[in-house]
């Protein structure tokens, strides 16, 4: 897949210098430039990573949804998450995608991070493996991978310019790893985050040079994060190919100048051409003679003849056998993320002995499958938590379902089964786009009041959100309009709000997919519709997001924690959902506590209370305060599990498959426990003062016991660690196996996650208490005994010698641990590394 070196250069040498810098910024906000003269078309890119969006934020344009990357890296299971990477793959072919902005290999520096659950864990090695994996499944099809955000983008606040101070043992051995990993397994983009790092900015970095391109050997392309190029010539002297998004960005005609003028080498700028058309040829983009890569044609990628598709037009649907499959396979991907972090012998769930199923907490309806910002895709169809239990539970138990108290949070956009078009009378909200004398230019129907991109059109001066409600309670309910510049919200006709709200932030993610909104208050009645009209101006810098909401008048919480303790206590068994909310997790917002809310909590204290098989299921991306969780009978983290999240925890609650899920991050009882609380920067700075002991290393360093471990999850059967085998010695630099023998002493069949860390006493330098250095999966019958062989990379033994600026392995004794988690390692063995020293 590609052509060669020879083919590139003839085809550099048809185009003038200036031809040469143009190519280097988008086109448009998700493709690249064309340049007939060398029968180059465009690359379009779509975000990830749960899920191929696409061109357009358009509910109409569906997507598969995954489980979010933090699922995907607790399965531990690198086979399957690049099966979900082919898959991917097939919805970008499909959307006529060529490029897929994932993965995301930041870590989970600290539980505060907002972004977590689009990351995959605190670890950078596992970090590096399931990453890899990723990329695998999805370029074996053609289709490019992203691995982002290059480096240390590890926390939202002040995102944009934020100055990352970190040592640099801690940014090689920690934050650069996962990079690297991903590079020696051959993703084809690295995108230059917003940060800076010791104060230079990553899309200026030396850092894109070395290692990156120097170091590692990576030939594809430096890809800026969307809008992170703010000057010309710095960073088209550095290592960054391709600035996004265009066509006004700073390169584009600014370079050609600076080319022109000789601030910025002909040169730097063939480099970074030669690694785009490298790249256009391994998607099939260059040509269709011999310098067309292994992506294949056009036509056959479901894009349509090399032309921009039209913007009204939306892909084909994926086949009935291709949904199909897809399905199944992000259902089993829920089962394998799932982690059981407690069991007091209620699961799983045995349907024979149910006649009635309480399932209790408002998650259970609108289950949170995805978590919030430019990553989010528009599911087909979304399978929540109670939807999953009544189809298993069909013909053999009844299933109650009571919302319990309203969780913290803001009020959740309009839905088509909430409203209705006035102009039809169809579900759904009427979009209308205005000129400046309030004249109609276009109008359509939309499924909900989520609107990110109304369609632009000549004239364009004001987005109309329009919705008949029909509202089920009466009382007081809570309207609000979202999006920046000039706004109004009204009911019937009766001024609710109106002001200019100008955006505090540029923040992309904020200013085009997530803007704050503005409430007002209204009583409605039941039997009585209303017609809800917002408006907002459009104006430059302020996006065109326009989110339109409502929420019903929150229920009383003493008569509703009540109702869902009768429910439990007449049911056989309790089902209690709990989560977080659409601002809690989302790109572009650090959190400020991991409490789920005391609404929230006091729901689960009072259903644990009234019946003893009580399971609850907690939904959130990423860490959340657990005070009850040993009031319940067992706790099972969902995650954001994707469109097939229902069905998949459904498997899992009534014991058709295991939950094969192992934590990849530690999970704090409480805030004040964690090691790494700090995302805020001070005047500008963000210290890493932790170094190395980030996760499981700074618990350790700290003597501190977390609510959960690093790898700890629970299946549905039992295991005994029963020996370490350990080579002798290994030479310094090498990989080497160790063996872990374990047996299965339960009463049904099972996997286990058998999980090797390292320690180094008495080292010359400075070391984590211990570290995860590698895992394998095993699988036995009741009563078998099977042994795991782990492979230990060299790199976990190595260490940055910032003196030599090179790597270095120790001789001398280190000690190997084995066990389930990284709190529980009972076999311990003794290795003796010998050799010249170099790593």
């Amino acid at each position: 897949m590609g052509t060669s070196d020879e083919e590139i250069d003839r085809l550099l040498g048809k185009l003038a210098p200036r031809a040469r810098a143009l190519l280097l910024d988008g086109a448009t906000t998700w493709r690249t430039r064309a340049e007939p003269a060398i029968d180059l078309r465009e690359l379009v890119m779509s975000d990830g990573p749960a899920g191929v969006r696409g061109e357009a934020w358009d509910e109409r344009d569906t997507s598969v949804l995954l489980p979010s990357a933090s699922a995907l890296a607790a399965t531990w299971d690198e086979p399957l998450v690049e099966s979900l990477g082919g898959l991917l793959a097939a919805e970008a072919r499909r959307k006529g995608v060529d490029v897929l902005l994932a993965p995301t290999l930041n870590l989970h520096r600290s539980p505060l991070g907002g972004r977590h659950f689009e990351c995959f864990s605190e670890d950078p090695e596992l970090t590096g493996r399931i990453g890899a994996a990723l990329v695998r499944g999805v370029q074996a099809h053609g289709v490019a991978a992203t691995a982002k955000h290059y480096v240390a983008n590890d926390s939202e606040t002040d995102r944009l310019t934020v100055d990352v101070r970190v040592g640099e043992r801690a940014l090689r051995e920690v934050y650069l790893a996962p990079f690297e990993a991903v590079v020696a397994a051959g993703v084809r983009l690295v995108m230059a985050g917003y940060n800076a790092v010791d104060g230079t900015t990553m899309t200026a970095s030396d850092l894109l040079t070395d290692p990156l391109k120097g170091e590692w050997g990576f030939d594809g392309v430096v890809v800026s994060d969307w809008g992170a190029v703010r000057t010309t010539v710095d960073t088209a002297c550095g290592g960054l190919d391709l600035a996004m998004p265009g066509p006004d960005s700073p390169w584009g005609e600014a370079l050609a100048r600076a080319v022109a003028d000789g601030v910025v080498p002909e040169a730097a700028v063939d480099d970074k051409v030669r690694r785009l058309l490298r790249l256009a040829a391994w998607v099939g983009a260059l040509g269709e003679g011999e310098a067309s890569g292994g992506g294949g044609p056009r036509e056959a990628r479901g894009g349509g003849g090399g032309g921009a598709r039209a913007r009204d037009t939306h892909p084909p649907a994926p086949s009935p056998a291709f949904a199909s499959e897809g399905r199944a396979l992000a259902r089993r991907a829920v089962a394998a993320g799932s982690v059981l972090l407690a069991n007091r012998g209620v699961l799983p769930l045995d349907p024979g002995e149910l006649r009635t199923v309480a399932v209790i907490g408002a998650h259970a309806a609108r289950t949170r499958t995805q978590g919030g910002g430019s990553a989010g895709v528009f599911p087909r169809e979304e399978v929540s938590v109670l939807d999953g239990i009544r189809d298993a539970l069909r013909g053999q138990a009844r299933v109650v379902h009571v919302p319990g108290p309203r969780p913290d949070g803001p009020a959740p956009p309009l839905d088509h089964d909430a409203c209705t078009d006035p102009r039809s009378g169809l579900p759904g909200v009427l979009l209308r786009m205005l000129d400046a004398d309030c004249r109609e230019l276009y109008a359509e129907r939309r499924r909900g009041g989520r609107l990110l991109e109304p369609r632009l059109v000549p004239g364009a001066h004001t987005v109309e959100v329009s919705a008949r409600l029909r509202p089920r309670t009466a009382g007081r309910w809570t309207l609000g309009v979202a999006g920046f510049g000039r706004m109004s919200l009204a009911l019937d006709g009766r001024p609710l709000l109106a002001g200019d709200f100008p955006p505090p932030t540029d923040d992309p993610a904020v200013v085009h997919v997530n803007p704050p909104a503005q409430y007002a208050e209204a009583d409605l009645a039941v039997g009585q519709d209303a017609l809800l009209v917002a408006r907002r101006e459009l104006a430059p810098g302020t996006g065109r997001a326009t989110v339109v909401s409502a929420a019903p008048p929150a229920p009383d919480v003493a008569a509703s924690l009540a109702e869902a303790a009768r429910a439990a206590a007449a049911a056989d068994a309790a089902i209690v959902v709990v989560g977080t909310t659409e601002h809690g997790e989302c790109e572009g917002y650090d959190r400020t506590a991991l409490t789920l809310g005391s609404a929230q909590d006091a729901l689960v204290r009072a259903v644990a209370a009234a019946h003893p098989r009580t399971v609850a299921v907690v939904n959130s991306g990423g860490p959340v305060e657990l005070p009850w969780r040993d009031a319940v009978g067992a706790v099972l983290l969902a995650w954001f599990p994707g469109q097939e999240g229902g069905g998949g925890l459904a498997d899992v609650l009534f014991g058709h498959a295991e939950p094969g899920g192992r934590l990849p991050t530690t999970w704090p009882a409480v805030l004040a426990d964690a090691p790494v609380t700090r995302t805020r920067p001070a005047d500008g700075r963000l210290h890493y003062d932790e170094g190395l002991h980030i996760g499981h290393r700074g618990w350790l360093r700290h003597g501190r016991a977390p609510a959960y471990w690093f790898g700890h999850g629970l299946g549905y059967t039992a295991w005994a660690y029963e020996e370490l085998t350990v080579p002798p010695e290994a030479p310094a630099g090498d990989d080497l196996t160790v063996r872990v023998r374990v047996r299965n002493t339960g009463a049904r069949a099972g996997r286990e996650v058998v999980q090797v860390y390292l320690a180094r006493p008495g080292s010359a330098v400075e070391r984590p208490v211990r570290w995860f250095a590698g895992y394998a999966a095993v699988r036995a019958r009741p009563g078998e005994t099977v042994t795991a062989a782990v492979r230990v990379p060299a790199r976990a033994l190595r260490h940055w010698c910032v003196q030599e600026r090179a790597w270095r392995t120790e001789e001398g004794r280190w000690r190997v641990l084995a066990g389930p988690s990284a709190g529980e390692v009972p076999l311990v063995e003794n290795l003796e590394v010998r050799g010249p020293g170099a790593g």
